[in-house]
């Protein structure tokens, strides 16, 4: 199963870690800056005192994320908002699933390789099933090989 989801717990680590950066930071210190993780929508709301220090907070942001193995492609940036008291906002979508264009790209894909396996979209997720593990894994291959925009991960690897 090919799949795109983002450990929230990883994220949730990220920006407190983050946050304990920017309030150590000079350069940050009383810009209102701020990150907030919203579980349930699968988004972070960064706010600050301007464009600048919110591209600072997305940058120190970015360098947690990755540490914790967080992949950056899962993220989705918005555009920065004037909020109130001089601040401003911005709002970064966390991927949970493949989108159903990017589904039909991925199953067009492997469609057009002749690999001897079956792709379906099942939902969020793109189902390859295959006869032999080795078909199968030519099958990721061909996927980790070709950019799609997304992060994928692979998992529920059997053979039939």
């Amino acid at each position: 199963d090919v799949v795109s989801k983002i450990d929230l717990a990883e994220v949730s680590n990220a920006v407190q870690q983050a946050l304990k950066e920017i309030l150590q930071r000079y350069d940050l210190k009383d810009s209102k800056s701020n990150i907030e993780l919203k579980e349930k929508d699968n988004k972070l709301i960064l706010t600050s005192a301007d464009e600048y220090k919110l591209k600072a907070v997305t940058e120190i942001l970015g360098q947690k994320l990755v540490k914790r193995q967080v992949p950056l492609k899962g993220l989705g940036y918005g555009t920065i908002i004037a909020a109130a008291g001089s601040t401003v906002k911005q709002e970064v979508t966390l991927q949970q699933c493949i989108p159903v264009e990017k589904a039909r790209e991925i199953v067009k894909k492997i469609k057009d390789s002749k690999l001897k396996v079956q792709a379906s979209i099942q939902g969020d997720f793109v189902r390859v099933s295959g006869k032999d593990r080795d078909t199968l894994q030519s099958a990721i291959k061909l996927l980790r090989d070709s950019d799609f925009g997304i992060d994928m991960q692979f998992i529920n690897f059997r053979t039939n």
